[in-house]
């Protein structure tokens, strides 16, 4: 594995690293994968595939963890994730227009990354805040009544 990351250390010393300090327990695997996109940024084939060893789980097992949860990628993201809301409550209180102005301020579809590395652009079924849609996260931050005219001045925040 030749992949380099946090520091120079290649992928499989930081799996390694995460995997031990869950006490290598495939109980674990949400929070060993939650970790290991943390700081790698992204979970890649290689990543799995010293996961798989360590935890004796099939890499195929890995990928649907990793594909269906949105919190976890399997492709390079940008420094910061918008996801946007685009359930039935967001929508019908304006859900539409603010994904509208998040795609053309930023010049993205979904799951695109910007060609600059700062954004990834993202859509979910439920945020778990309908009562105060439209929402978006931006990393770990929460909109709620998100209009289009505050589109730019919420990503200001993260420049």
């Amino acid at each position: 594995m030749t992949g380099q990351r946090q520091n120079g250390k290649p992928i499989n010393e930081i799996v390694r690293e995460v995997v031990e300090k869950y006490d290598s327990s495939r109980s674990e695997l949400i929070p060993i994968l939650s970790e290991l996109n943390q700081i790698i940024g992204y979970l890649p084939k290689e990543a799995l595939q010293e996961v798989s060893v360590l935890l004796k789980t099939p890499q195929s097992q890995l990928y649907s963890v990793t594909t269906f949860y949105r919190m976890l990628s399997t492709k390079p993201q940008g420094k910061h994730v918008i996801q946007f809301c685009q359930s039935a409550p967001c929508h019908v209180v304006g859900g539409r227009e603010v994904w509208n102005a998040l795609q053309e301020y930023l010049d993205l579809q979904p799951g695109e990354t910007s060609p600059d590395g700062r954004w990834t652009l993202v859509t979910t079924n439920c945020l778990g805040a309908c009562g105060v849609g439209p929402v978006i996260v931006v990393d770990e931050d929460i909109f709620g009544h998100v209009t289009p005219q505050q589109i730019e001045n919420i990503l200001a925040r993260y420049e």
